[in-house]
């Protein structure tokens, strides 16, 4: 059995930086500490089937830092799919909700890949809406 917890972790803790990020007025350090944490080669598919890479996640995260009031993120049903010598693939189920209530539900994989060093960034996610 693999130990994917490593990789838990990182979800986990992007999450709560993201969660920060959207909710907070944060300065730009925050942000460069959030986005050092994406390949420079990243890649998305977002929940509309729309395509970004990390210029398009940058910019993205510029615009709306700080813009969602009482936003908040639960994770669960983090699993293991794959490890490997340079990283590992995991998916996760993603709740977000924010102050006025909207609310959304999402299934997530995401493709790690080990840097030298064994620092983890994120290669790849592809992200689907769950039917309420």
């Amino acid at each position: 059995m693999n130990d994917y917890q490593d990789y838990f972790d990182e979800v986990i803790e992007a999450h709560r930086l993201i969660e920060q990020w959207f909710a907070l007025p944060l300065g730009s350090a925050a942000l460069e500490g959030l986005l050092a944490r994406f390949s420079p080669r990243f890649s998305m598919i977002t929940p509309l089937g729309r395509v970004l890479d990390l210029d398009t996640l940058t910019a993205l995260f510029r615009t709306a830092g700080g813009m969602k009031t009482g936003f908040r993120i639960e994770l669960s049903e983090l699993r293991g799919i794959d490890q490997h010598e340079r990283g590992a693939t995991v998916s996760y189920r993603e709740r977000q909700v924010d102050a006025t209530g909207l609310e959304t539900d999402r299934r997530s994989t995401v493709v790690f890949e080990k840097e030298p060093l064994e620092r983890v960034v994120w290669r790849h996610l592809h992200e689907t809406f769950c039917e309420s």
